[in-house]
């Protein structure tokens, strides 16, 4: 499927426009093939006249993508060297959940969103601010619905599954990352926050902080992840689109990234998997919004605005990076740029 000038344009437009209806300060953005891309950028780091130019290189919180590049890049590695299962219970991967209602949990259960986790994350209500004391207060927390019985979107699977990546691989989630993806995609300016501060013109701000008398910029956004030291399966990457395209183009292409993606792993994650549930759900990834089954197109957001699509079928990926959270929280309009976004790059 080729990429016409008329559909860069037409993305350069979109994002311009976002620019200009303040639904954020800047963006970039890529659309491409397993071979080839085409990338660009819109406004600035913040609405200030003075401030840098956004730049295609450009780092941003990428909030949930976190869960997606971290997550279930190291889930599927376990996955193919058999050390778990889909069908395995965190009472035989976390010592911690005997007992509890979490035991009979499945990796698969969690992946889909369909687990009977708690909906809202509230580690600091629910567990105060000790790193043991929430681990341990998540791992014993009952179920709010029935394993199997409902898809919820939460933040605490890619929690839970952070925790299983660590223990079993016996090091941190970002020593994890860097050592088994980041490294072999060559994806170099991706790391977990906090950014030195160096990285300061570099990065774009997010969301005002009260504490910090600031808009937040190389500090993660999300306070669960903050309380957890940055790292943690639920946010707290810094990427930019250069590494997301090779994240991307490392999906397509399999076949020379084995040693990251096994194909079946990609095939049945990009694959509905939970029946006639709704919302549809793959193994982490989703059906985006305003595509059809038959259109094989696939997404994953960050709050912060940040978006990745992916389409075997189409052999095309895009991917749209934004600090609309610089502005609101609401996602309303981004949410409306993302999908005519969506459209134009995979020709809808």
């Amino acid at each position: 499927m080729q990429i016409t000038s008329s559909s860069t344009e037409q993305l350069a437009a979109l994002a311009e426009a976002g620019v200009q209806e303040r639904i954020f300060p800047g963006a970039a953005w890529a659309v491409g093939t397993v071979d080839d891309g085409v990338a660009g950028a819109a406004g600035r780091l913040t609405p200030d006249s003075a401030s840098a130019a956004m730049q295609v290189d450009t780092l941003f919180d990428i909030a949930s993508l976190t869960k997606i590049i971290s997550v279930w890049s190291l889930t599927g590695r376990l996955l193919k060297q058999e050390r778990l299962g889909l069908d395995t219970r965190l009472a035989d991967v976390l010592p911690g959940t005997h007992g509890y209602a979490l035991a009979p949990v499945t990796i698969f259960q969690l992946l889909t969103h369909t687990a009977g986790l708690p909906l809202r994350a509230r580690l600091r209500a629910s567990y105060g601010e000790v790193y043991d004391d929430i681990v341990r207060g998540v791992l014993r927390e009952p179920l709010e619905g029935i394993p199997g019985q409902a898809v919820d979107y939460t933040d605490r699977a890619a929690l839970i599954l952070g925790l299983v990546i660590e223990r079993l691989l016996g090091m941190p989630l970002d020593q994890a990352l860097e050592q088994h993806v980041l490294r072999p995609l060559g994806m170099a300016a991706t790391r977990f926050g906090p950014l030195p501060a160096a990285h300061g013109k570099l990065v774009a701000p997010t969301e005002y902080c009260e504490q910090a008398g600031a808009h937040l910029a190389g500090v993660t956004h999300d306070f669960s992840t903050r309380l957890l030291g940055g790292v943690c399966g639920i946010s707290g990457l810094f990427s930019n689109v250069p590494d997301l395209q090779r994240f991307l183009q490392a999906m397509l292409a399999q076949d020379r990234h084995g040693e990251v993606f096994d194909a079946g792993w990609v095939r049945d994650s990009l694959t509905v998997q939970t029946g006639s549930l709704s919302p549809s759900r793959g193994l982490f990834w989703h059906p985006a919004a305003g595509s059809w089954p038959q259109d094989d197109i696939w997404c994953h957001q960050g709050f912060t605005g940040t978006a990745l699509w992916i389409s075997p079928r189409r052999g095309r990926y895009a991917v749209l990076l934004t600090n609309k959270l610089y502005y609101t929280r609401d996602s309303a309009r981004v949410n409306a740029l993302r999908h005519a976004f969506m459209r134009r790059a995979f020709g809808l």
